[in-house]
């Protein structure tokens, strides 16, 4: 019997974090899959961090990354780069996941190619097509590519019903956030956080494109003013290297009472930092779905989220780019020990770490794995 041939497209950072699972599955049954990895580059250094972290080694790096590039360029290049990949070495099935540049450029690619297209974390949605921006846009057209909607969680997939995708083109299978972030915690030591003291400590992630400039200083001058008053917590922010980000840091809570600014972590630091915290604020999309698999209540620091489960479940907080509503959410969940014990022990919405092998499972036609528990991460 012939292998199904498979390409795995990436180009930044969550890209890999959340794909190396599925490849790690689709190697280990080399018997009916040939897998090859495309990486377009879109983020540089922290891309290749986390291919090292997850030793995954693309058959080609399209090394796309240019200095203050636009997102057009991003698209465009990514977009021929792919078209080209397929043209020298066809791919039955191509896999993309989430809502960048190269993932949209992926599934324009295939569409125009005419390969099949499965799109990881598909059914993700806001309503809004600017917020977030571009990803909202991003994922919507990836959907049109799509020939298997892969949806972390059933509000995902009934999104995608909505929209008018066949019942028989979707399947929920958890999010792979979840089997990455596990098996990180599983198999490595948590390394000692560059924090000094021993008081607990709220992470934050805050980094956005819609977050720069007025709200991104909104955001800092609310950590820096709440902190300043703290005995009993502190602040851990890793910041992020653009410009847009660390020129304001720097200014607003760069030598900050109860404030720890730190250089970028690699994926490995940074989950064991998320299991090691008290509490998280973020920006992010990713940690609002890694954070309550660790029973960590998470602050959101966004208007809107394409990830409402984990607010109706009850372990995200929405409160956006807001002073007072930071300020609130952080004097209630540090200093009510009920509040907080209610979002940290809601039950996480987003998977049991077996999303891989049901994503695997489908490409062979084969039923998926029934949901289960998720293994507890380690102690810290």
């Amino acid at each position: 019997m012939s292998k199904t041939k498979v390409l795995c497209v990436v180009g930044t950072r969550p890209e890999v974090i959340k794909l190396a699972p599925v490849i790690r599955v689709l190697r280990g049954q080399a018997q009916a899959f040939e897998t090859r990895v495309l990486a377009t580059g879109q983020h540089r250094e922290l891309l290749s961090q986390m291919l090292e972290v997850f030793a995954i080694r693309p058959d080609r790096d399209l090394a796309l990354m240019r200095t203050d590039q636009n997102l057009s360029h991003v698209a465009g290049r990514a977009l021929i780069g792919i078209s080209d990949f397929l043209e020298a070495q066809p791919a039955d099935v191509v896999l993309a996941q989430g809502d960048t540049a190269t993932v949209m450029a992926a599934g324009m690619a295939c569409f125009f190619n005419r390969v099949r297209f499965g799109h990881i974390e598909a059914g993700l949605r806001t309503g809004n097509r600017w917020a977030p921006y571009p990803e909202e846009f991003n994922r919507r057209v990836a959907a049109l590519a799509a020939d298997w909607h892969f949806a972390p969680t059933g509000t995902a997939a009934e999104n995608l019903l909505r929209e008018g995708v066949p019942r028989e083109a979707v399947r929920v299978t958890g999010n792979t956030v979840i089997d990455a972030l596990l098996h990180v915690l599983h198999a490595t030591r948590p390394p000692v956080p560059p924090v000094g003291d021993e008081r607990p400590y709220v992470l934050m992630t805050c980094h956005r494109r819609e977050s720069f400039g007025a709200p991104m200083i909104e955001i800092f001058e609310a950590v820096r003013d709440f902190f300043a008053g703290q005995s009993e917590f502190r602040l851990w922010y890793p910041v992020h290297p653009n410009p847009h980000v660390s020129g304001p840091a720097g200014r607003i809570l760069a030598g900050a009472a109860n404030v720890a600014l730190t250089g970028p972590l690699d994926y490995v630091s940074f989950a064991h930092a998320m299991n090691g915290a008290h509490l998280l604020l973020t920006d992010s999309g990713g940690i609002q779905e890694e954070g309550p698999s660790l029973g960590k209540p998470v602050i959101v620091l966004r208007d809107v989220t394409e990830r409402p489960e984990g607010v109706a479940a009850g372990t995200c907080l929405l409160v956006g780019p807001h002073r007072e509503g930071i300020l609130a959410a952080l004097s209630r969940l540090l200093g009510d020990k009920a509040a907080y014990r209610r979002m940290a022990q809601a039950q996480n919405p987003y998977g049991d770490g077996r999303a891989s092998e049901r994503i695997v499972a489908a490409l062979r036609g084969e039923p998926l794995p029934d949901w289960g528990a998720p293994p507890a991460p380690p102690a810290t």
